[in-house]
């Protein structure tokens, strides 16, 4: 038996003109002349040596042969059609190596990665804590989401979001500590999330009060660690509006002042581009940014007037004076529009 093949636009034209019993719409659906569409027909027929349509009649009618023909030729291109436009979708398995900032990967990150995994459970992904701009020209990295200035040349950068800085406060601490004005902080430890005090520096002068005393300061270097510091009540951090909000909205933290300032650097993804273009890194960018939309949360509000109640019921705030600066008026809800629980309170 041959194993030699028929051409394959004659082939293309047969199917055409039998699914669409018409050799002028097999012409118009191939973009070629009626009488192209005919003469691929007879030479695919003296191909095989056989008639494939019978002549006649306004309506293409197939032979036996031809009837015998077609269904194994749909079937070829229907397998062509379905191989090529999987070949044009993003892949959706493999290995990633992302390095990325320890406070973002530990609270927004990996709280999301089952949305990941159910969507491309064929990706598997390698996270590492770090926010080193060297590491995005790493051969062993694939993706980068930095906090920085976005100023890594040589490199693809694409702005994933800007922050808002805000202290940030455990509960238990603030009730048997309160914080009625910003000249409380004295009596508070201050947490550092950056080397240098930069960012605690840029709030007190938002809030008027560059020259207040301060008390204890402790310097954790990273986010993340001045973050799980305030939630075990050591100290006041500053936290932001991407990494705080799930803490603040569960009630795990409180935001005890209504003042925010932008953060010196933004949140920025970042690779090498020779790896930009693989589909599979487009895939891991590409739901970074939407679910960072999805999930997308108004700044928090001043919520600790809620939560800080002293003796007969009064919050301990209720008469105290406002930050340097800042209108006094109604406590205003938290992140989730609802009073804080009642079951947070000692």
């Amino acid at each position: 038996m041959s194993s030699r093949l028929p051409p394959l636009n004659p082939l293309r034209a047969f199917e055409a003109a039998a699914r669409r019993g018409s050799v002028s719409a097999a012409a118009r659906e191939l973009s070629v002349t009626h009488g192209a569409i005919s003469h691929q027909i007879r030479a695919l027929e003296d191909s095989l040596g056989a008639a494939l349509f019978e002549r006649g009649g306004k309506r293409l009618k197939l032979t036996s042969q031809g009837a015998l023909l077609l269904p194994a030729v749909t079937e070829a291109f229907g397998g062509i059609a379905a191989a090529t436009a999987l070949m044009k979708r993003p892949a959706t398995t493999g290995s990633l190596t992302i390095t990325c900032v320890p406070a973002l990967l530990s609270l927004w990150i990996i709280p999301r990665l089952n949305r990941f995994t159910d969507r491309y459970p064929g990706i598997k992904l390698t996270l590492i804590p770090a926010n080193d701009p060297s590491q995005v020209f790493s051969g062993d990295v694939d993706v980068s989401i930095l906090y920085g200035d976005g100023n890594w040349p040589d490199c693809w950068t694409r702005l994933w979001s800007h922050l808002r800085l805000f202290p940030i406060a455990s509960p238990t601490l603030l009730n048997s500590r309160p914080l009625r004005s910003v000249r409380d902080l004295v009596d508070h430890t201050l947490l550092h999330g950056d080397r240098d005090g930069r960012e605690w520096n840029t709030w007190f002068a938002a809030a008027n009060a560059v020259h207040l005393p301060r008390g204890p300061q402790h310097f954790l270097s990273d986010a993340r660690l001045s973050t799980e510091a305030a939630l075990h009540g050591q100290g006041i951090a500053l936290g932001d509006t991407i990494t705080a909000a799930s803490l603040i909205a569960r009630g795990e933290i409180v935001v005890p002042f209504d003042l925010s300032v932008p953060a010196n650097d933004a949140f920025y993804v970042a690779c090498r581009q020779d790896v930009r273009a693989a589909p599979i890194v487009k895939v891991f960018i590409d739901w970074l940014f939407t679910s960072l939309e999805e999930d997308s949360l108004p700044e928090p509000q001043i919520s600790a007037r809620m939560l800080l109640r002293g003796r007969g019921g009064r919050t301990t705030a209720e008469n105290s004076s406002p930050l340097p600066g800042l209108p006094d008026g109604e406590p205003s809800q938290s992140w989730t529009d609802e009073p804080a629980s009642d079951a947070a309170l000692p």
